[in-house]
């Protein structure tokens, strides 16, 4: 059957089904460039409005998936299991998360991305290890997976290049917040890995895309059926991100605060979801007692070993994780201080993210240089104590014109009260094909 852009449009535009072949088609010709980017984003936005039903999410996904390569480690012996997390302030869990699972045992093909906006990226913080190159070919890729159980690469342009193209046009029109566009290009790249399981730490609240707990449960469902569709096992945490993670927001100090994590001196929040997702990718990996084998690779300092090693192999110099004062520093410290006294009440995350990302700790344009030095430190979060005048914050900077353009706002981040409440619960639900 003979399609064409503006029929599907149409056709979407007005509450229509679209077929499997249609979507085949219309994601082929727009991977080949017969169908126009303003035709897609006019598709996008029809699909925004309209949504996809689970068939059409299906075969959606499907079609982004086989746009390009498919990865297949069937011949690697381990049970292959990945992470993803949609992304928040302070969020670097898969840091020391991936080499804590693969020292237990199970291979862990990670492919990660950027920051873009408030959130930051996990390649950005592995590239503050010098020589650190996640920019690596498939041969590559799977020669150190074999050989250290994990590898830590960007997305290769080969792996679904239909979404490669999509996530850029949304992120220009207005159609970034569509749970069938986020869930399909989510989940089109992490299929594409040759996966056994998948574990999602889907984020809710100020610093996450999804800012309510239902729009959040509602991805993290969708996003699981379609992994369960594809006979992947998926698990879906939803999790908070109403203030950052751990202590340290920016790229070399997160690194810091990871290795920190591997030698059992993390803080508490990062340590505990770091266990909580790796002890469900031991799950879908079928090895028991996984919260127990986690601490110990803690512990024993394998998960820390493993990353070393994996950093080298990856061209990047190990020292600095031996030795993380040698990780960049940006030239010029401030501080935040309490302007009276009580209970952190607030401590919000897209705030703190956005004046990280200005001060050059982040990218608010694709062609955007990441700054590894600059970072932020909070030293109060919720529920803490603080007298007027104490330090809520540490801000490391590199140009001082950016440091007053941006003092106003992270000041602006923290909320004190007279009477205090505790920090929300991490860990919100867990959601699986036993709860759809």
């Amino acid at each position: 059957m003979a399609y064409t852009a503006v029929d599907l449009i149409e056709h979407k535009r007005d509450g229509g089904k679209l077929s499997g072949d249609a979507i085949d088609w219309l994601i082929r010709a727009y991977t080949d460039g017969g169908v126009a980017d303003y035709q897609m984003a006019a598709m996008a936005m029809a699909i925004m409005w309209q949504g996809l039903d689970d068939e059409e999410l299906g075969a959606w996904t499907s079609a982004m998936l086989h746009s390009g390569d498919v990865l297949d480690f069937s011949d690697i012996g381990l049970p292959k299991i990945d992470k993803h997390s949609t992304g928040g302030v302070g969020d670097k869990i898969s840091i020391p998360l991936a080499p804590l699972v693969a020292a237990c045992g199970v291979a862990v093909p990670m492919m990660s991305g950027r920051g873009l906006g408030h959130t930051g990226g996990t390649l950005d913080k592995l590239e503050s290890i010098p020589g650190f190159n996640p920019r690596i070919d498939q041969s590559t890729f799977r020669a150190i997976l074999e050989e250290h159980n994990l590898v830590l690469a960007g997305q290769s342009g080969t792996i679904a290049p239909a979404d490669r193209k999509l996530y850029s046009l949304r992120d220009s029109t207005g159609t970034v917040p569509s749970i069938p566009l986020i869930s399909s290009s989510i989940m089109s790249k992490k299929l594409a890995e040759g996966l056994d399981g998948l574990v999602l730490d889907v984020k809710t609240g100020s610093g996450a895309f999804m800012k309510d707990l239902e729009s959040s449960r509602s991805l993290a469902r969708t996003m699981v059926r379609i992994g369960e569709r594809h006979e992947v096992s998926t698990v879906a945490l939803v999790t908070s991100m109403e203030q950052p993670l751990g202590n340290e927001v920016g790229n070399a100090n997160e690194i810091r605060e990871s290795v920190d994590v591997l030698r059992g001196e993390g803080p508490n929040d990062v340590t505990e979801l770091t266990l909580a997702l790796g002890e469900v990718m031991l799950e879908l990996a079928g090895v028991d007692g996984g919260r127990e084998r986690l601490e110990i690779a803690i512990s024993s300092g394998s998960g820390l070993a493993k990353l070393m090693e994996v950093a080298r192999a990856h061209g990047g110099d190990p020292s600095v994780l031996e030795d993380t004062s040698l990780l960049d520093v940006a030239p010029h410290e401030a501080t935040v201080e309490a302007g009276e006294s009580g209970y952190v009440t607030r401590c919000d995350a897209l705030t703190i993210g956005a004046a990280a990302t200005r001060l050059g700790a982040g990218r608010e344009r694709t062609d955007d240089e990441v700054d590894h030095g600059v970072g932020v430190t909070l030293l109060a979060k919720i529920g803490d104590r603080v007298e007027r005048g104490n330090p809520l914050a540490r801000v490391r900077y590199r140009d001082e014109t950016l440091w007053e353009s941006q003092k106003a706002r992270l000041e602006s981040a923290w909320t004190i009260a007279a009477h205090g409440h505790h920090a929300p619960d991490l860990v919100i639900e867990r959601i699986d094909r036993t709860t759809l």
